[in-house]
C-alpha cells in the first residue's frame, strides 16, 4: 500500500472516531430552539395555524413530535437531504440561498446554521428516551437603574432542566421590552435606556418567560423627596417607590374634592347637600376615616358593589327559556349577592358557594354563576372555563387551548385539565317551564387532549396532578380557588378592587395576569393580596385600607415632576364616570325621578340589569342612556366592555337629549323656588348638588349676571343647573 492510501485511511479512521466522538444533539432542546430563536415558529410565520408556503410548525414548538415528523417524513429528502446535507431545503431557505417568504433567518456562518447542519450530519435523530427538559429560566441581572439614557448592559439567560442541570440560553431566547421608548433590548439580550420611566424587559425561552425591571433616572438630576408621612403599608409601598423613580406626590386633595370622590367610589353617586354641609363643617381630625366607614356600611355601598358584581358574572333577565337567564332566575341570583354584600360575607366563602352551587336556577340564586357566566342553549365546558378563569383568577387560559400559551407559563395540559372540571356539569328541566337544576355528574369523562386524545382528568392550573376520581370536581376546585395560598386568586381580586378606586389596576388590563404582563408596582401588589387573605378575605376592610390611604386621598392637581405619570399613582387620576353612575349622579343632583323599564319604582341605575331579546346573547337594555355611556354589553366576560370614552354621540345626547332635558326640569328647581332662596342661595346649592363645591366668586358673578334682576324665573337657573351637568368637572371623578 503506497503511503499517499495509507494516509488517507487514516484520515478516514480518524474523522470516523471524531465523529463518534461528538456529542449526538438533541431534537428538543439543541434543534427546536433554533426554530425558535429564528421564528420559524412564531403565529407570523410557519407557527400560524395553516402554516406558510405548505410547511407548518407548531405555535413556538409546543408539538415537538408533530413538528419532527413534518421536518423529516413530509416532502422525504427535500427539507432534511440526509445525503447531502448542506443542500437541505431547510438550510437553504433559512441562509437565504434560494427563495423564502420569511427572508434570511440566520447567516452559515451562525451557530444556529452548525447546529442544525451537525443535527443533519449525525442523521436527523428523534431523542429517543426520556431526557431532560426546561423546568424555569431566570434573568440577570433581574432589576436594573440607569442613571442617564442611551446606555446599555447585558443580560443572561440561565435555563434550569429537569435533570438539575444549567444551560446558559441567551443566544436562544426572544427578547421584548414592555415600553420601548423607556428602555429597548436587543436580539442578543442588550439593554439600552432612552427616557425617564420605568418598565420591563423580557426574556422568553421554551414556553417560559421572565422579566426584568429597568428604570431610567435622569444623569445627575437634582432631586429631593418632598413626599408626606404614609398612614399605612399602601403609602409605605407607594411612597418607596416613587422615591426610587425620582417623583413627588401631588399634595392631598381639599375636603370638597374628597367627600365628592369618595361618595362616588363608595355609592355611585355625589354627596347630599346636607351631607357635604355636614362633613365641611365637622372639624375633626378623623373625619375622613369616619365618613369612609359610614359610607362601607350603608345601603348605597351594598347597591353599588353587587352591581359590580352582577356585572362581572355577566348578569341578564329574560323571558326565554332556551338561554336559562330567565328573569326570575336573574333576580333569585341578585338578591343573593345583595344579601352576601350587605353581610359582608367573606370574599373566599362567596365565591366557594357559586363554585359550588347546585339546585334550582329559580330558588338557589348562587347556582345562576352556571347560567349567566356563559349566556347559551347548551352549556359549554371550554367556554364557561376560559371565562371563569378570567375572572376569578385573571387568567386567560383559553389562550392555551391550540398551543402552549404564547405570553405565560400555561400549557395545553393545564387548559385541558381545568376544562375537565365542568365537563359534568349539567342543567336539567325543573317543575317550573323555565326552570333548571343545576348538578355536577360525578365521574363525568374528562375532556381530550387536542393532540394526541387522551384523557386529560381535571386538574388545577398549574397542578402536578389530577384531583380524586369520584368526587365532585368543584368542591376540590373552589378549595384550591379560595384556599389561603393561592395568590392567584388573592391578586387578581385585590388588582380589581384597587383599579376600581385609581381607574387602572396595578397590572393593567385588570383580567390579564401573566408573566408577561407584570405589576407596576410588585410589593404593593403582594402586601393588598396578603392582608386581604390575613383579614379573612374582608373586601370592606381591603377598601377602608385603600380610602384612608394618603395615596388615595391625593389631589389630582399634578406637580412639575409628576405630570406625565400613569402608572405609579403620584396623584389622582380624572376619570369618566360609568354610564350607570353617571346616571344615578345626575339622578340625585337633580332630584329626578326617574324609572327603570320593567324595574320598580326607586330602583337605581346601578341595580338595573339588561334583558335577553329572544335566545340571543346579547343584552337589551332598554335604556339608551347606558348604552350611549358604555354600559358593559356583557357580551363577554371581558371587563373592557365598560367604555368610559367620551363620544360625539355622548355630548350631543347630554346637550340636547332627553334625558337631561327632563332631569333639568325635575324637582330640584322648583324646590329651591318655592323655598324663596335667594339667588345666590339657589346658585350655591346648584354647585354643591353637582359638583361638591361652592361657586368662586367669579362663577358666583358670572350667575347672577346671567339670572338678571328677576329673581323668579325658573329659566336661568334650569340654564345654569343644565350647564353644570354637562361640565367635566360633573362627568369625572377627580
Amino acid at each position: 500500500m503506497n503511503r499517499s492510501m495509507l494516509c488517507f485511511l487514516l484520515l478516514l479512521i480518524i474523522s470516523a472516531d471524531l465523529l463518534s466522538q461528538q456529542k449526538q444533539l438533541s431534537f428538543a432542546n439543541d434543534v427546536m430552539p433554533v426554530f425558535f430563536r429564528a421564528g420559524c415558529n412564531q403565529g407570523t410565520c410557519h407557527g400560524s395555524s395553516r402554516g406558510k408556503d405548505g410547511f407548518v410548525l407548531s405555535l413556538f414548538g409546543f408539538d415537538k413530535q408533530g413538528d419532527y415528523f413534518r421536518l423529516t417524513e413530509e416532502i422525504v429528502g427535500r427539507r432534511i437531504n440526509m445525503a447531502v446535507p448542506e443542500e437541505s431545503l431547510l438550510l437553504l431557505k433559512a441562509t437565504g440561498a434560494v427563495a423564502h417568504t420569511g427572508g434570511q433567518r440566520f447567516k452559515k456562518d451562525s451557530s444556529y446554521y452548525k447546529t442544525l447542519l451537525t443535527w443533519i450530519e449525525q442523521g436527523a435523530k428523534n431523542d429517543k428516551d426520556q431526557i431532560a427538559v426546561p423546568v424555569d429560566i431566570t434573568i440577570d441581572p433581574p432589576q436594573m437603574q440607569f442613571d442617564g439614557i442611551e446606555k446599555s448592559a447585558p443580560t443572561k439567560v440561565i435555563a434550569r432542566y429537569s435533570d438539575g442541570s444549567l444551560r446558559d440560553v441567551t443566544n436562544l431566547s426572544l427578547f421584548f421590552s414592555d415600553n420601548n421608548n423607556t428602555a429597548s433590548i436587543s436580539n442578543d439580550g442588550l439593554v439600552s435606556s432612552h427616557a425617564k420611566g420605568d418598565t420591563y424587559v423580557f426574556a422568553r425561552f421554551d414556553r417560559f418567560t421572565v422579566g426584568s425591571e429597568v428604570i431610567v433616572l435622569p444623569q445627575d438630576a437634582e432631586y429631593t423627596w418632598l413626599g408626606m408621612d404614609p398612614v399605612n403599608y399602601i403609602d409605605e409601598l407607594v411612597f418607596d417607590r416613587l422615591e426610587q423613580l425620582q417623583l413627588n406626590p401631588s399634595q392631598l386633595s381639599n375636603d370638597s374634592e374628597f367627600i365628592r370622590r369618595v361618595y362616588l367610589d363608595l355609592t355611585g353617586a355625589p354627596p347630599s347637600v346636607e351631607q357635604y354641609k355636614q362633613f365641611i363643617a365637622n372639624d375633626s381630625p378623623n373625619k375622613r376615616a369616619v365618613l369612609i366607614d359610614e359610607l362601607l356600611a350603608s345601603e348605597d355601598f351594598t347597591d353599588l358593589w353587587t352591581g359590580l358584581w352582577a356585572e362581572s358574572v355577566r348578569l341578564m333577565g329574560g323571558g326565554y327559556t332556551p338561554v336559562a337567564t330567565d328573569l326570575k332566575a336573574a333576580e333569585s341570583y341578585y338578591q343573593w349577592m345583595h344579601d352576601q354584600v350587605e353581610a359582608n360575607r367573606p370574599v373566599n366563602e362567596f365565591v366557594y358557594e357559586q363554585v359550588t352551587a347546585s339546585g334550582s336556577n329559580l330558588t338557589d340564586g348562587p347556582t345562576n354563576l352556571y347560567t349567566m357566566l356563559v349566556h347559551s342553549v347548551r352549556f359549554e365546558p371550554k367556554s364557561f372555563a376560559a371565562d371563569f378563569s378570567q375572572l376569578f383568577l385573571g387568567v386567560q387560559i383559553q389562550c392555551a387551548e391550540c398551543h402552549n400559551h404564547p405570553f405565560d407559563r400555561w400549557t395545553m395540559d393545564d387548559y385541558y385539565g381545568f376544562v375537565s372540571f365542568f365537563t359534568g356539569i349539567t342543567r336539567k328541566a325543573g317543575a317550573e317551564p323555565r326552570e333548571f337544576y343545576i348538578y355536577n355528574k360525578r365521574n363525568a369523562p374528562p375532556v381530550r387532549h387536542l393532540v394526541d386524545g387522551r384523557e386529560m382528568p381535571a386538574t388545577v392550573i398549574g397542578g402536578e396532578s389530577p384531583i380524586k376520581a369520584g368526587l365532585d370536581s368543584r368542591i376540590a376546585l373552589a378549595e384550591w380557588l379560595t384556599a389561603p395560598d393561592n395568590t392567584l386568586f388573592s391578586r387578581n381580586y385585590t388588582n380589581r378592587v384597587w383599579a376600581h378606586f385609581f381607574h387602572r389596576g396595578l397590572v393593567e388590563p385588570v383580567d390579564d395576569m401573566r408573566v408577561s404582563n407584570p405589576p407596576t408596582n410588585g410589593p404593593l401588589l403582594d402586601a393588598l393580596s396578603r392582608n386581604f387573605v390575613k383579614n379573612g378575605f374582608d373586601l370592606r376592610a381591603l377598601i377602608r385600607d385603600i380610602c384612608n390611604s394618603r395615596t388615595y386621598q391625593l389631589s389630582a392637581t399634578p406637580n412639575a415632576g409628576n405630570e406625565a405619570d400613569d402608572r405609579q399613582f403620584s396623584r389622582s387620576r380624572l376619570r369618566r364616570l360609568r354610564s350607570d353612575v353617571l346616571l344615578d349622579s345626575i339622578i340625585k343632583a337633580t332630584e329626578w325621578d326617574r324609572t327603570f323599564r320593567d324595574f320598580p319604582k326607586g330602583t337605581k341605575a346601578i341595580e338595573f340589569y339588561p334583558r335577553t331579546p329572544g335566545d340571543t346573547a346579547g343584552p337589551l337594555w332598554r335604556d339608551d342612556f347606558l348604552k350611549l355611556f358604555g354600559r358593559s354589553s356583557r357580551n363577554t366576560i371581558c371587563a373592557c366592555e365598560t367604555k368610559s370614552e367620551a363620544t360625539l354621540s355622548q355630548t350631543l345626547h347630554m346637550a340636547v337629549g332627553n334625558n337631561v332635558q327632563q332631569a333639568v326640569l325635575s324637582g330640584l328647581i322648583p324646590r329651591l323656588m318655592q323655598k324663596k332662596s335667594s339667588p345666590e342661595e339657589i346658585v350655591e346649592e346648584l354647585f354643591i348638588c353637582c359638583l361638591s363645591r361652592s361657586p368662586t366668586g367669579k362663577e358666583l358673578a358670572t350667575m347672577k349676571e346671567l339670572i338678571g334682576e328677576d329673581h323668579d324665573q325658573k329659566e336661568p337657573y334650569e340654564d345654569i343647573l343644565w350647564a353644570l351637568i354637562n361640565s367635566t368637572e360633573f362627568m369625572t371623578n377627580h
